[in-house]
């Protein structure tokens, strides 16, 4: 955090902008901003450095090329992130990591589900249960995966992060449903799979990892037409689902 003895007003800004060199061609796309970002993180936004794990707090993704000096002047200024890390700023996402931050990744994305849950970002939520498999939803594939799997015996566990990964929630999921295991990922397939294999040592298991295919896609689309091609729209997915955990449908 920044030094407790310092604060920062809008008008210390242009200072914190000046630790930051070597990209200076592209301080003025930088300072276009400044002012906007100045009072949503003053006076809109909902979140605070004591609370960024909180559930309920506000999220803000800036897209600005080259120019990012400004939002992360202003981060250092709230106390998000030091002061000192700015003059080496092209670093600051590995310095979050090496802080041992783990769930420090950056995924932009349209993709979204219908309606938001309570999750505190750590544990796995419970959203269906069932008896014939367990299937892991991660972030925006919860609502393909529950479309995928309404009438299927299965329980299926709402992940909003992929770390850390919640290996107790899954093994308490296995006692019941047994440990057929689908990891459902809006990334490269398999990426969770060691995560769960992990998480059952001592159980006899099985797990598929579904997610976006290593073959490169080269047509553009629509963002419907992306999922479907890479299998993760809720028809791909539940023949794939069904056929994997042989779930017969609920009477």
């Amino acid at each position: 955090m920044t030094d407790a003895t310092q604060t920062y007003t809008h008008a210390g800004l242009p200072g914190l902008m000046g630790l930051m060199t070597g990209d200076e061609k592209h301080g003025p796309a930088a300072t276009s901003t400044l002012d906007v970002l100045w009072v949503l993180y003053d006076r809109v936004l909902r979140v605070s450095p004591e609370g960024r794990t909180d559930p309920g707090r506000d999220r803000f993704l800036l897209s600005k090329g080259h120019g990012p000096m400004a939002y992360y002047a202003v981060l250092a200024a709230r106390g998000f992130v030091p002061v000192e890390w700015l003059p080496g700023f092209g670093s600051l996402l590995r310095h979050a990591v090496a802080a041992g931050d783990d769930k420090v990744y950056v995924r932009l994305s349209l993709q979204s589900n219908g309606r938001a849950l309570p999750v505190d970002g750590w544990r796995f939520r419970t959203v269906r249960e069932g008896r014939s498999g367990v299937v892991v939803a991660v972030g925006p594939m919860l609502d393909a995966v529950l479309a995928a799997t309404e009438g299927l015996d299965v329980t299926v566990l709402y992940a909003t992060t992929v770390r850390p990964f919640d290996g107790a929630a899954l093994r308490r999921a296995t006692e019941a449903s047994g440990t057929d295991v689908v990891l459902v990922e809006p990334y490269l397939a398999g990426t969770s799979t060691a995560a769960a294999n992990d998480a059952l040592p001592d159980a006899p298991h099985r797990v598929l990892g579904l997610g976006v295919g290593r073959r490169e896609l080269r047509r553009y689309g629509r963002l419907e037409e992306h999922v479907a091609a890479h299998g993760l729209d809720a028809r791909s997915l539940r023949e794939r689902i069904g056929g994997f955990v042989g779930a017969a449908a609920r009477g």
